[in-house]
């Protein structure tokens, strides 16, 4: 039976996304929401809107139980998960097609997989995907680790199995550091995500961040919708991405691209996902797979034409894939800026009331945003609270627009991150294409000094 009514397991920007895709498809959406969300644009405009708890996101958002006797009472008969909260958790996904309804996701077995670092590493290396030099799985002991980091030269980075947001995450330039870098790295994760394994990679010196934004119809099926670069970070967060990547060339993209699609019917994969590298050199390297929608997703959506939601939910429904690798054709530039509701600079976030609202506008500006004048931040999550898309024919264009639509946006009575774009994309560096993960961090250090 096709999907009628979708119950939307999350909030803000995301879930107001999923409601407008589901409305141009026809389908009723379920809006679920804490006490603190209950003014929410997404909550105003689904068709229906369930209270599943107080603000905090445990008690709500990340509450399994309250998530499905939503979707129970609502009689939805599928839930589409979003990105963060609960969209990555395997047990969830199960549980949602155990009660009869359908997830709008990758499978269970996958999520699983790919959600553990050193398994999804391991995955990836057996479907072909390019491996950042490092051990083969979790590293409990110091003499292996000793030997592992002596094979591959110093520097090495210690990760988390589980987990990310750059938590831990441990830099070690020398073996006599190691082991206590090794116990760090091994509490911090412990403390975050409940597992304190962890494994070794070499540590590139000033790589990018290039992600590849695929799909699949869970019946052996694959394409890829090209690459973003999502360099920009602070902190292991990403503050802008752009489509294309100003590296990549169409050869690399095209080349890349055929290896994360075949891996991805090789492994029947469902739904959308996004394979994200480290690329130094002309050389990619495997870091992670996402097994949901990308908070970047947007820009893929600019220069392909593919609208990623809708596509997610036809492949939910059983559909074919709605488009394919020969009929896709890449176009333009896109660049995409989170806007959050913090200091500019210090980062401090920033709730509180909405005194006025006004979104940039024109052509080939988009906005995703459920704010409106009289709406009030909640300081219970995610500081996010709106993403500026501009779209070009060529990236100078894209940038000049962006520039526009920056100058245009409108947000009172709380401090936004609109200061800090308008400020990052004049620089040289940005024009030219040229930065890595390292450039915005080193950036603000030099502009604070």
């Amino acid at each position: 039976m096709a999907i009628s009514r979708i119950l939307i397991a999350n909030r803000g920007e995301i879930a107001l996304r999923v409601h407008r895709a589901a409305h141009e498809m026809g389908i009723e959406t379920v809006a679920v929401h804490s006490t603190a969300d209950a003014d929410a644009m997404h909550v105003r405009l689904a068709d229906q809107a369930v209270c599943i708890g107080p603000p905090s996101a445990t008690d709500s958002y990340l509450n399994m139980a309250a998530i499905i006797s939503a979707a129970e009472i609502s009689n939805a008969d599928a839930v589409h998960p979003g990105y963060g909260f609960l969209s990555e958790n395997a047990k969830f996904a199960e549980i949602v097609e155990a009660h009869g309804l359908k997830w709008i996701g990758p499978k269970p077995e996958h999520i699983r997989t790919m959600g553990d670092k050193v398994a999804a590493k391991k995955s990836a290396g057996e479907l072909g995907l390019p491996l950042v030099p490092g051990s083969d799985g979790a590293v409990s002991d110091y003499d292996e680790a000793r030997l592992i980091a002596a094979d591959i030269g110093y520097p090495v980075i210690i990760k988390a199995a589980s987990g990310g947001g750059g938590r831990g995450m441990k830099v070690c330039p020398s073996e006599d550091q190691l082991e206590t870098l090794m116990k760090q790295a091994g509490s911090e994760a412990k403390s975050a995500f409940g597992d304190d394994t962890v494994y070794i990679e070499k540590y590139l010196g000033n790589p990018r961040h290039i992600e590849f934004q695929i799909f699949g119809d869970g019946e052996g099926n694959a394409i890829h919708l090209g690459e973003r670069d999502c360099s920009l970070q602070r902190r292991h967060q990403k503050v802008l991405e752009e489509a294309p990547s100003p590296v990549i060339s169409a050869d690399e993209r095209a080349r890349m691209g055929k290896v994360c699609a075949d891996a991805m019917a090789a492994m029947g994969y469902r739904g959308a996902g996004t394979i994200e590298f480290l690329w130094e050199n002309g050389e990619f390297y495997f870091i992670e797979m996402n097994t949901r929608l990308q908070v970047e997703h947007p820009v893929t959506e600019a220069i392909t034409g593919v609208d990623l939601v809708r596509e997610q939910i036809r492949i939910a429904d059983g559909k074919p894939l709605s488009v394919t690798q020969d009929e896709l054709r890449f176009a333009g530039h896109s660049i995409e800026c989170r806007i959050n509701a913090e200091n500019a600079f210090t980062f401090a976030p920033s709730p509180g009331l909405v005194t006025s609202y006004h979104a940039a506008g024109g052509m080939h500006v988009r906005v995703d945003s459920g704010l409106y004048a009289g709406y009030r931040i909640p300081p219970y999550y995610d500081s996010m609270i709106a993403k500026l898309i501009v779209y070009g024919r060529t990236r100078e264009g894209c940038i000049m627009r962006l520039k526009r639509a920056l100058e245009e946006m409108v947000v009172e009575g709380v401090q936004t991150s609109i200061p800090l774009h308008q400020e990052l994309i004049r620089q040289d560096d940005f024009l030219n294409g040229d930065y890595t993960i390292k450039w915005l961090e080193e950036w603000l250090a030099e502009r604070d000094a």
